[in-house]
């Protein structure tokens, strides 16, 4: 029988960021799938901050060269990809120079958040679906950590929803305590439009606050799980009233068993 296919599109992976608990998740958790006979692939944006020498990360020229437009500019997507030899596991870095040369993830040497976060989050989502559509390589499930990650959902269900090899995959949003303050641009919605994605579908980001993103990755989601033993009040409510599985805050040591059941609680599902 043919392995099922999971996908980590992930905001931070341990040890290439620093360990927090959504990292050491990015981590750990496709080790943990992929224990359980499970094939994986796992994506990262590749931040300034992250030693390439030291991780020894490499282009993948094959999987490079493609061009994102965004609000009318072309971004070119580059590709890396690095071991982590004693999880016997590779992760995929996209890379861009624009978005992801300088030195932090989100915010800059003062805590402020990067005006262009909203431009970030957009590039590194349609270049993980591209890139894993380069790959040929479909997934039966996507699981999204953290907010960067929020909008693989919308273009996985909208923008490539044509396309065979995710037809048939499901979502996972894995909700976290990284909330950004405000909101983002307020034209972001407009930003987010490509073939496939309705004006309806953005309804929710008009204005674009964490909450406001949040409702729309578990809209175009089919589960959602807790991240965080502590997520924003309004989120968790919205999550917890969907209709669709959810699965609540999980400890360390259950966390792996307890996702691998949840999985395939949403695989079980129809398809709408």
């Amino acid at each position: 029988m043919e392995k099922q296919k999971i996908l980590f599109v992930s905001q931070e992976i341990y040890p290439y960021l620093p360990e927090t608990e959504m990292s050491v998740i990015g981590r750990y958790l496709p080790q943990g799938i992929q224990e359980k006979k499970r094939e994986i692939r796992a994506f990262m944006p590749r931040y300034g901050n992250i030693n390439e020498r030291r991780n020894q990360l490499h282009e993948v020229i094959r999987l490079s060269g493609m061009n994102i437009i965004i609000d009318d500019t072309d971004h070119s997507l580059l590709i890396k990809v690095a071991s982590i030899q004693s999880a016997r596991m590779q992760v995929y870095f996209i890379d861009n120079e624009d978005f992801f040369h300088r030195k932090g993830i989100l915010t800059d040497k003062d805590g402020k958040y990067y005006p262009d976060n909203d431009e970030r989050a957009i590039f590194f989502a349609r270049g993980v679906l591209e890139t894993v559509k380069k790959l040929r390589w479909s997934p039966e499930l996507v699981h999204c950590h953290g907010w960067i990650t929020s909008l693989v959902p919308l273009y996985l269900k909208h923008a490539f929803k044509e396309d065979p090899l995710f037809s048939k995959s499901k979502v996972v949003y894995s909700v976290y305590n990284d909330d950004y303050p405000g909101s983002l641009p307020e034209n972001f919605a407009k930003k987010l439009k490509v073939d496939g994605v309705m004006e309806e579908d953005l309804e929710v980001v008009k204005d674009p606050t964490f909450a406001n993103l949040s409702k729309l990755a578990i809209n175009m989601s089919d589960g959602v799980i807790q991240g965080h033993e502590t997520i924003n009040s309004e989120v968790e409510e919205y999550a917890r009233n969907c209709g669709k599985p959810f699965l609540g805050y999980q400890t360390q040591d259950k966390y792996i068993d307890a996702y691998s059941d949840f999985y395939d609680q949403v695989m079980s599902q129809p398809s709408e």
